[in-house]
Parts: C-alpha cells; structure tokens; sequence
C-alpha cells in the first residue's frame, strides 16, 4: 500500500530536507522514525520539495509504499514517538498506487516572512529575516505582480540549480504587511533552486526604495542572475502547502490523528 504524510518541521537546526551522509536531515530522521515504527531494516520517502538547510515547512507532503498495515491515527503518533520535537507528522492518508508526492503535485505555496523594524527581535530570529530600513510592501507588492504567469526566472536561478529548465508559472506572488512583519505569499506549479529567496531579494530593493517597480520586470526579461538582489536567508522560507488533484488533502487533519 501507498501512504502519503503531511509534516511540519522547524528547519533551523537541520541541513535541509534531502537525506545526506551526516544524517542530519528531515528525510534522515523521518526515515529513521518510520523504520523504528515498522520496526524494519530500511524505508525509502519521496517529498514533494526538497527544502534547503535552514527552511521551515507547514504542509510538507512525502510518500512511502509499505506492506505493513496499521491504522491512520497511528501513523501519525506512532512515527512522532520516534521524531525529535522539531519534526511532526500532521496527518497520513492512503493514496492510490499512481500518486507521487512531488510528480503529482499541481502547485506548491510558500510564505517568506521578513521582520520590518529598527531593532531585531529574538522572538523572531528563527523565522523571519530582519530588515532595519522601512519597507514600502506596496510597492513590493506591484513589483510581485509582473512575476505573475510563465516567464524564464534565470535572473532568480541559483547558479547550482539543477532543473533541466527556467520556465515556472507563477499563480500567485503578492505581498502583504501585518504590523511590522511584512510577507510574501507566492504560489507555482515548481521553483527553482533559491528561487524565492532570491525573489525576496530583489523585492526589498524595490521596498526600501533602491530600485523602481518597474525594475522587477526588467531584472525577468534581462534573464541575468547576477542583475538581481541578494539570495534573502533561509529562515524566513516556509512550504505552507502543497495541491493535488487527489482528495486525500480534504481530510480534516483533527480525523487522521483522532
């Protein structure tokens, strides 16, 4: 049988989503914890994304095939026996034999959160990034706007991103301020590699007045990399959902962990 999983995890102190050698990953450890509640040798996850060292996610979503069998609402306490605090498994769900956590995805969502004030704030520190210069959101939020539809985002590739293509759609980018956190809610069917963060870069230039709306247009059709902001840290960086066509995600998550 097939089993997809929703987790939330703090990214803080973890080197990313993908397993590595050092085993400090969200992978590694939630394929250690699954291991241990199946109580077998070796268990293999697919994710729909795989988050860099530092990122946070809500509405991460992984499969797994296994022909264990156990109740829903143990999945979900039985593999957070085995998790560290900072890993959770929100809900599991069976899904058909064709699902793929990140091929059958239709969009992913993200949230880039930045703290707008003179001082930092500790309160804060682990997810969002501080920006000390005023920030006008919206004038970050019209520049948001000409990223919207399928464009080349070259000028927001990270040089080591490995996507055999430029080309991502974009449904939603718009920015908004809720007292000094301003945020920006970005929704397309992929990403590429650093792609948000290095959005989020060139949209603080436009926000502390450096840069013209219109420069965020310019930057996407320049196709130029080293045109555009700076690569924004990873903390303010959270995968809030991800969509499918399969029903499983309008479960209430209270019902798989009842």
């Amino acid at each position: 049988m097939k089993i997809a999983l929703g987790l939330a995890y703090d990214g803080t102190h973890f080197n990313g989503y993908q397993t590595q050698p050092q085993g400090n990953t969200i992978q590694d450890h939630l394929e250690r914890a699954i291991c241990a509640f199946l109580e077998v040798g070796s268990i293999e996850t697919v994710a729909a994304g795989r988050t860099d060292a530092g990122v946070h996610a809500s509405g991460q979503v992984v499969h797994l095939q296994t022909d264990i069998e156990r109740p829903l609402w143990n999945w979900v306490r039985g593999v957070n026996t085995f998790l560290p605090a900072s890993i959770r498994v929100r809900w599991a769900a069976p899904v058909p034999d064709d699902f793929h956590a990140r091929f059958s995805a239709r969009s992913r969502s993200y949230t880039y959160t930045l703290l707008n004030e003179p001082v930092d704030s500790p309160l804060h520190q682990r997810f969002a990034t501080w920006v000390f210069q005023p920030l006008d959101h919206s004038r970050m939020n019209a520049a948001a706007q000409l990223l919207l539809g399928e464009h080349d985002f070259s000028a927001f590739r990270a040089a080591e991103c490995q996507a055999a293509s430029p080309i991502r759609i974009l449904s939603r980018c718009e920015v908004q301020r809720e007292g000094s956190l301003v945020r920006l809610f970005i929704e397309g069917n992929a990403f590429l590699h650093h792609m948000v963060r290095n959005i989020v870069g060139s949209l603080v230039e436009i926000g502390r007045g450096a840069q013209p709306v219109e420069w965020m247009g310019q930057l996407l059709a320049s196709q130029d990399r080293s045109a555009a902001g700076r690569t924004f840290a990873p903390q303010g960086l959270c995968l809030v959902s991800v969509a499918y066509d399969h029903p499983f995600l309008c479960v209430p998550e209270s019902s798989s962990a009842a």
